[in-house]
């Protein structure tokens, strides 16, 4: 019989690198639960996904706008949106332009996202529902610092979250609850109501986005 030594090791590596593998287990955790929201759909999770980037996007979306959204090529975004259209949960509109098409929702496409979808039952949502309301909080903070450093080394195109729109206005109030002002609704927000995905999103001119983040980096 063998006995492995177990000890902690004197060299660990990098906080960052740590970091890094967490999120990597995450994403599992994560991916595992997209395939089975998908498969209960009738669809695979790339198609998931566009539905839903319609859902909570402007009414319509080009081919191109979609592919970027999913940073993925306009080709494997063509092959979802055929793949949906003979499902017929989305449709093809063209423009002026008959060589742009506009993708819209149907009738089917929102029922099917409206069905039931046990999210309480999904892994990722039981853990993140482990941590408090202020650890939650801080953790959507530094999650928009993330995706916003990727951002800005076009690793991932430009996400419709409240720090790149042109409605946003961070720390405009005194109140400690609710600091932040969205002109869009004309209302205040405290910090846990940030969004990573809002369909009223529109982007504001990168001196105006580098100008807000600036203050909203701060606090």
């Amino acid at each position: 019989m063998y006995v492995v030594d177990m000890e902690t090791p004197k060299n660990p590596t990098s906080l960052n690198h740590r970091i890094r593998e967490g999120l990597a287990r995450l994403a599992v955790a994560m991916r595992s639960d997209d395939w089975s929201r998908a498969k209960g759909a009738g669809v695979n999770p790339a198609q998931l996904s566009i539905l839903e980037a319609l859902e909570g996007g402007p009414e319509g979306m080009s081919v191109k706008a979609i592919a970027a959204y999913l940073a993925v090529s306009q080709p494997s975004a063509t092959d979802s949106l055929n793949a949906l259209e003979r499902k017929g949960l989305i449709e093809k509109r063209a423009g002026s332009d008959k060589r742009a098409v506009t993708v819209f929702l149907t009738d089917a496409g929102r029922a099917l996202l409206a069905a039931p979808d046990q999210a309480d039952a999904r892994a990722a949502r039981q853990a993140v529902d482990c941590l408090a309301q202020d650890e939650q909080e801080a953790l959507l903070i530094s999650i928009v610092k993330i995706i916003r450093r990727l951002q800005d080394i076009d690793a991932i195109p430009i996400q419709r979250m409240c720090a790149t729109c042109r409605y946003f206005a961070p720390f405009a109030h005194q109140d400690a609850e609710r600091p932040h002002h969205c002109h869009f609704v004309d209302a205040a927000f405290g910090q846990r109501d940030i969004r990573i995905e809002c369909r009223d999103h529109d982007t504001a001119d990168p001196a105006s986005r580098a100008a807000t983040w600036e203050v909203f980096a701060k606090g």
